[in-house]
């Protein structure tokens, strides 16, 4: 059943996240998801501007911090050089955001074998994508268990095979090229 969160006596409410963003040091866009389609590109990069300038002298390295502003409740931690936010509206529990915040930054760390830093995300860019689409989409919130994020991100089942008809073409590649040298060897 879906994650939903009473406010009163009769209202019930699915949380909601409004975007996640990954910055580098400079404030620069990584990646981002925004769910809110009225936004237009320009507000985007406003909202990314000002996200940074409030939280950019802050020292977020070990937990998540939490900020209100502009209506928007944004849960944030910085990894290496790479700032993680995670944004909803002013009536979302920050508890569901920083777990969301959590599950990313976790995942992130596991998938990228703790190499979660501007390039790496960069040289693999697909994997983070493909990671915000698994946690969020839409703006609810899909999944935040760490393991099962990995294992969806890495298309693998519990014995750690990947079917070729779900393999990306690099996996794919990198398959036949393993099976190629083996087929050599022998």
């Amino acid at each position: 059943s879906p994650l939903c969160v009473q406010l009163d006596d009769h209202t019930m409410t699915t949380p909601k996240v409004q975007c996640i963003l990954m910055l580098d040091a400079d404030g620069n866009r990584i990646a981002a998801k925004f769910f809110n389609p009225e936004m237009e590109a320009q507000a985007q990069r406003e909202f990314e501007k000002n996200v940074f300038a409030k939280t950019s002298r802050t020292n977020a390295r070990n937990e998540a911090e939490i900020i209100l502003f502009d209506n928007v409740v944004t849960v944030y931690r910085f990894t290496n050089d790479v700032h993680v936010f995670v944004s909803g509206g002013q009536e979302e529990n920050e508890l569901i955001l920083a777990t969301v915040l959590t599950a990313l930054v976790e995942a992130l760390t596991t998938l990228l074998r703790g190499q979660v830093e501007k390039r790496t995300l960069m040289d693999n860019l697909d994997m983070v994508l493909l990671l915000l689409d698994e946690v969020v989409d839409g703006g609810m919130i899909l999944e935040t268990d760490v393991p099962t994020l990995v294992s969806r991100v890495t298309m693998r089942g519990a014995d750690g095979d990947v079917p070729l008809s779900e393999q990306t073409l690099s996996q794919a590649v990198g398959s036949f090229r393993e099976q190629f040298l083996r087929s050599l060897r022998q």
